[in-house]
């Protein structure tokens, strides 16, 4: 026993690559990395040149890479798709100016990871580092993409994935019976009208969401996004079942909502 104790003590950390997400994905991420480097873990954070917060630091090394887009195009259209999601409009409305915003946003993320993985000296770093495993928000599935690429085990960090892939990767239980899609407000107790809402939003998902193509082209072979995220080696959902509806999940699907509240400070009076 006292040898393999002494044997843990002097594991050396791991070598972690980090493709982060825009926006307050980042910030709930960027904690994970401080605490990850505490603990002796080497990181490197690869970002697009122009970003909103993704910043140097002293836990990680960061490395950017040039993108086809001013940070005011990529700050309106991302402040743009935001407050669509919060404002309140009828259903078909909802759905068709999230559609609308979707194309927008994932021209621009596949125009940014176009222009990571087509990036030879990068690529050329990165395939030279033998990393250990890629940390990625998977909502944009680049970092998944470069997993594959490079051949290394992927670790999710995301609070859920608009077109329930997370669920259909994962192999969950996701029947729109009484599963609930995201943005519709709805519980998994529905009226009729809103169990038809909910499967035609089920049935339009494949067109919300699609970096196939994307995929395709660097992997040399066909691949669709369940079978892009279902290497996923382990899924840390930024959730709980407080504030979400309860449903099954795999065994490699750990719940951290409480992460949230890592940073509190008491309410005025």
């Amino acid at each position: 026993f006292l040898v393999l104790l002494s044997l843990f003590c002097l594991a050396n950390g791991g070598k972690l690559l980090v493709v982060p997400m825009e926006g307050s994905h980042w910030l709930s991420m960027h904690s994970v990395l401080v605490a990850l480097s505490q603990k002796e873990h080497e990181i490197v954070v690869v970002a697009p040149e122009v970003n909103l917060n993704v910043k140097a630091s002293e836990y990680y090394t960061l490395k950017t890479y040039p993108v086809p887009l001013t940070r005011e195009e990529l700050g309106a259209s991302i402040h743009s798709f935001a407050n669509d999601l919060f404002e309140r409009r009828p259903f078909l409305q909802r759905i068709t100016a999230l559609y609308e915003k979707v194309q927008v946003i994932s021209g621009l993320y596949v125009s940014s990871c176009t222009s990571l993985l087509h990036n030879k000296d990068l690529m050329q770093y990165l395939e030279g580092s033998k990393f250990d495993a890629v940390l990625t928000d998977p909502v944009v599935p680049c970092g998944q993409i470069l997993a594959l690429n490079l051949s290394i085990p992927s670790v999710f960090f995301l609070w859920g994935f608009p077109c329930s892939f997370d669920l259909q990767a994962t192999q969950c239980p996701d029947p729109p019976s009484y599963i609930p899609r995201t943005f519709t407000d709805n519980s998994d107790h529905m009226t009729f009208i809103q169990h038809v809402e909910n499967l035609f939003l089920k049935s339009s998902e494949s067109f919300l969401c699609n970096f196939e193509l994307l995929a395709s082209v660097v992997l040399h072979t066909p691949v669709t996004m369940k079978e892009l995220l279902s290497h996923g080696s382990i899924w840390l959902k930024r959730m709980d079942f407080v504030f979400e509806y309860p449903m099954p999940v795999m065994p490699n699907i750990i719940f951290i909502g409480s992460i949230n509240c890592g940073k509190k400070k008491p309410l005025s009076q």
